[in-house]
């Protein structure tokens, strides 16, 4: 897993709970890179596992939970890094239908090792999208928060329902439909 991943979690959560439970989440979480990442660098993704099952016991908040908070706040931090990639679009349903022929070929040019997701499109209409989800990793929780904030960068808002596929969360089907 990317490194810009670490280093963005870790700023989240000393954003949202502190430098001392961010210190305690690593300590307890014994990850091999002693929580030391670089952005451009590429790390087990076992040691994200880790840290975020470490968090949920530390805030008492269920992990799935804290990963779709993590969508929201890497939407604008990604955002940030690579302004040029959201410019190129006038609304979210463009952005989210280009997420596989246009995003992630520009990120695999940045990142050749990273590991992505895959988005099949399976309907597209003026106001709605309906696709399939597709990681190893099981991070749906974490696509649900970075579509969500997509429209928010837009300036609206979208119904979002998803239904898992595989119960392991590796396969889900997310339903969007632009609000308004």
């Amino acid at each position: 897993m990317k490194g810009i991943v670490f280093t963005e979690f870790l700023e989240m959560v000393e954003a949202s709970f502190g430098l001392e439970t961010t210190d305690n989440m690593i300590v307890n979480s014994n990850v091999p890179s002693e929580g030391i990442y670089t952005s451009v660098g590429t790390y087990d993704f076992n040691e994200m596992v880790s840290l975020i099952t470490c968090l949920s016991e530390e805030v008492k908040i269920p992990a799935n939970d804290l990963i779709y908070t993590f969508g929201l706040y890497l939407f604008g931090s990604l955002g940030k890094a690579h302004p040029e990639v959201i410019q190129s679009y006038n609304s979210p349903l463009a952005l989210l239908y280009s997420i596989e022929d246009h995003i992630h070929v520009h990120v695999q040019k940045l990142y050749p090792e990273a590991e992505l997701p895959t988005f099949k499109i399976l309907e597209k209409t003026d106001t709605s999208i309906s696709m399939v989800y597709s990681s190893s990793r099981g991070l749906y929780r974490l696509a649900h928060g970075l579509i969500e904030k997509c429209f928010e960068h837009f300036n609206g808002s979208a119904t979002i329902a998803y239904e898992l596929l595989k119960e392991d969360g590796t396969e889900v089907k997310f339903d969007v439909t632009q609000n308004g």
